[in-house]
């Protein structure tokens, strides 16, 4: 869906590079696992609480990067190009 895929591609852009091996495992399961991509969503946005076995501490920076506290403008995927880019 969507909304996911852009949820979920910005926050890989700002966070994978420096994510621990851990964290990119806990990511992974999180983006794979789930039968239903709405409830990534809803889990993501605070609409439906998110089951014990996904809320990990990279769930908990999704959940904030979905806030979107500075009001970027979010409406399409990044580029690839991003993947060679030098981490911030």
């Amino acid at each position: 869906m969507l909304e996911n895929c852009i949820l979920l591609s910005l926050f890989a852009k700002e966070n994978l590079a420096r994510m621990s091996e851990e964290q990119l495992n806990r990511y992974d399961r999180l983006i794979n696992e789930p039968s239903n991509d709405w409830d990534i969503y809803y889990w993501a946005t605070e609409a439906k609480p998110t089951p014990p076995e996904f809320d990990t501490d990279v769930m908990a920076m999704l959940r904030e990067f979905a806030k979107n506290r500075n009001r970027e403008q979010r409406l399409r995927q990044p580029d690839l190009e991003y993947l060679f880019e030098p981490p911030r």
